[in-house]
Parts: C-alpha cells; sequence; structure tokens
C-alpha cells in the first residue's frame, strides 16, 4: 500500500517504513493516501475528506508505522464495506494489464512499447518489433495470465523471434538483453562530416540504449572558444571545413588544393583530442557508457583507450552520398538553426563535400564501418545491427544464462 507521494509543506509528522533491519524514515504525505483510495472506488473529495482526517488523527504522534497507519485508514474506511477494504488492500489492475515479476519479486506491468523498443535495439525494425510484441501479448492475454516472471517472458520473446523473424533475430535479442542486464560500458563514436545526421543519431541510439552521457565535439570546441582567444589559436575559432584559413600558407590563395583543406581540418581536430580524450578517459573511470559524436571524432582516439578498460569500443562514420539530399538537409536546417548558419554550410558546400570524402577514405582505411544515412528508419535499424553485432563478437551465454 502507498503512503506517501508529492510534497504537503503544511505536513511535519514522520512516517517510519520498515525495511529489514534498516527502517527508514519518510514523511507521511496525504496526497498519496488520497489517490490510493481513489484507486480502491472513492471519489477525490471523499478521498481528500479521509486523508485529511487521518492526518489529524496522527497530529499528534510524532512517528507511526506503516502497520499503525494501515489499521488507522480501515478503521476509517470500514463504513464502506468489506468490498472497497479488499479493493484498498488489492487495488484493482485495468483490463489487460500483465505484471512481470523479477528476480527480486518486485513487480512492473507489462509495457508493449518498451518490449518493442527493446526488439528495435535488437536491431529489428518498428514493423517488425510491433509484430512480435503483439504477438507476445495476445499469447499472454490467451493464457489468461496476471503475472509472468521476467525470466519466462524472455524466453518466450526469444522463441517468438525464431519463429517469427529468424535465428540470427532471436541471437541479437539474446546479446542485447545480456548488454542490458550486465550494463557493461561501451562506447560508440559517431563521425562524419557536417549534416549526415550525427546528433540526431545519438539521441537515437542513447534512447535505446538506455546510455545517459552523450558528447558532441562541437560543444567542446564551443568551450574551448570561451577559454583561448582567437588570436592565440585562430584555427580554433574556424569552422572544420574553413579551419584552412587560419594556416600560415592560406594566404592570397584563390582555390583550396584538397591537401590545405585537410590540414586545416586536421589541425582542429587535434585541438579537440584533448577535451574528447578527457571525456572518454572519465567515462572509463566511472565504468559509464558514453556516446560521442562530432566530426572531429577520429580513429586515433582509440588509441587513447587504456588495452585493460572493460569497455567495448563501436566506431562508426555516418555519410551522405547524394549531393542533393545533402544540400537539401542544409536548406532545412534553417528552419531549425539560425538561416545564417545555414546560408553558411550551403556557401562552403564544395569544402564540406571535399571533407566527407577524407572522412571516408580515413574510415575505409582503417576499417571503421561506413553508414549511408538516406532514410532515418533504416540507418537506425543498420546502426543497431551494427553495435549488436560488436556486442556480440563477446558473447557466448545460452538463453537459460541470459535470463536465469
Amino acid at each position: 500500500m502507498a503512503l506517501h507521494g508529492e510534497l504537503n509543506c503544511n505536513m511535519a509528522k514522520t512516517l517510519v517504513v520498515e525495511s529489514g533491519d534498516h527502517p527508514e524514515k519518510i514523511p507521511f504525505l496525504r496526497g498519496i493516501l488520497t489517490r490510493s483510495l481513489q484507486k480502491a472506488g472513492m471519489s477525490f473529495e471523499e478521498a481528500y475528506a479521509l486523508a485529511d482526517a487521518v492526518r489529524e488523527e496522527i497530529s499528534s504522534t510524532e512517528e507511526i508505522t506503516t502497520d499503525e497507519l494501515r489499521v488507522k485508514v480501515e478503521e476509517h474506511i470500514a463504513e464502506f464495506g468489506p468490498a472497497f477494504r479488499q479493493r484498498y488492500r488489492n487495488p484493482p489492475t485495468a483490463a489487460g494489464t500483465i505484471l512481470v515479476r523479477d528476480a527480486k519479486g518486485d513487480t512492473t506491468q507489462f509495457s508493449r512499447q518498451r518490449h518493442r523498443r527493446v526488439l528495435e535495439a535488437s536491431g529489428l525494425s518498428y514493423e517488425e518489433s510491433t509484430v512480435v510484441t503483439t504477438a507476445i501479448f495476445g499469447h499472454l492475454l490467451r493464457k489468461d495470465l496476471i503475472e509472468i516472471a521476467a525470466r519466462h517472458l524472455g524466453l518466450l520473446t526469444y522463441r517468438y523471434l525464431r519463429l517469427i523473424v529468424s535465428p540470427e533475430a532471436a541471437r541479437r535479442y539474446l546479446v542485447m538483453t545480456n548488454h542490458l542486464r550486465r550494463e557493461k560500458p561501451i562506447l560508440i563514436m559517431i563521425g562524419g562530416a557536417p549534416g549526415t545526421g550525427k546528433s540526431a543519431l545519438a539521441t537515437e541510439l542513447a534512447q535505446r540504449l538506455e546510455i545517459v552521457r552523450t558528447q558532441s565535439t562541437d560543444l567542446l570546441r564551443e568551450v574551448m572558444r570561451m577559454m583561448i582567444p582567437e588570436r592565440l589559436l585562430p584555427v580554433l575559432h574556424k569552422s572544420s571545413y574553413d579551419a584552412w584559413q587560419a594556416l600560415p600558407q592560406s594566404s592570397k590563395i584563390q582555390h583550396v588544393p584538397d591537401d590545405l583543406l585537410m590540414d586545416g581540418f586536421r589541425a582542429q581536430a587535434e585541438l579537440l583530442t584533448v577535451p574528447c580524450e578527457a571525456v572518454i578517459k572519465r567515462s572509463l573511470r566511472e565504468q559509464t557508457s558514453l556516446i560521442i559524436e562530432g566530426v572531429h571524432v577520429q580513429h586515433s582516439l582509440l588509441d587513447k583507450i587504456p588495452d585493460m578498460a572493460d569497455t567495448i569500443t563501436i566506431p562508426i562514420t555516418l555519410a551522405v552520398l547524394n549531393r542533393q539530399i545533402l544540400r537539401d538537409r542544409f536548406r532545412g536546417r534553417g528552419e531549425q538553426i539560425d538561416a545564417r548558419r545555414a546560408d553558411r554550410y550551403l556557401e562552403h558546400f564544395d569544402s564540406i563535400w571535399r571533407l566527407q570524402s577524407y572522412l571516408l577514405s580515413e574510415a575505409d582505411r582503417l576499417h571503421t564501418p561506413i553508414i549511408i544515412n538516406d532514410n532515418k528508419e533504416q540507418i537506425i535499424q543498420e546502426v543497431m545491427v551494427t553495435v549488436v553485432d560488436r556486442l556480440s563478437e563477446q558473447f557466448s551465454a545460452t538463453p537459460n544464462q541470459v535470463f536465469g
């Protein structure tokens, strides 16, 4: 029975919640008692008045246990009859509600949305995930289940994946479930030219993989610009595609050769290596997963990770291979960012396109996966498959071991 909730500033009494040998004291709050009574079928006015009466009754008491409080509440609801008291003790669940019990005995409501997103995180498309989740939910309803062990739900999902989709999809689900449960840190590095969708991808991956820490190299560059004036490091205060203008040999050049364009980019990226390394090393120390994205994300950052680090690294390079699609994305940015900035991207489009060619050549040379971003849904699925396949390199457990 829940007996505390949103803060009531007028409430000063303390409710002792017994938790084994280590009781903790929390304030008795009227709001959650009101909601508990409403769930049992009482109107808000009735529930609030009853909760207020209980509070008045214990106003002279310094502390009260949950059992003592429950007795007092049930004294007040006696006039509503035994059926109401039973509903208060065991709140009814909505039709079709199925509880999932974990290994500790705690239960949560089965969420089709969360179940589907775990399947999507395993590399399934939205349509495939929806079909599987719907089939499993229908199976549970046909069995008239109101509760299922998390282990059994996992095994059931694995079997349905093998039946409906493929053995490969079922194995990817095992790999992702194993990762989410064991929480072994991963480092995802997303590189690519401006406009290829790095930030959007990082946000989506963070949600699907339950990663709370993401870092943009653009933001790190802005911090460094605040700390170091342009007269000391002019290359830092340029964009990645025109950093060459700050190089000594750039004066009076009409046509920028590729070598000079890349020299400027590399000079700026080298400066960003220091804060990127700091962010990565902090993540390693705290054993926290991290997604770092930006045009400055270089394969050389992998050299900064100690060999003994218990972290799985996944470098990815995004690309847009159609010039018109990339142009259209910059035009679309004008609706979301300063239009002058979008115009600047278009003004330097040729340099951005040449920069992308260099980044893709480097990715190919270093065997970094290159993923073409011309469809949002497809790229998410392809990236998730890439991530899961990388995780599977260190995976050898059986279904019973994963869900045991």
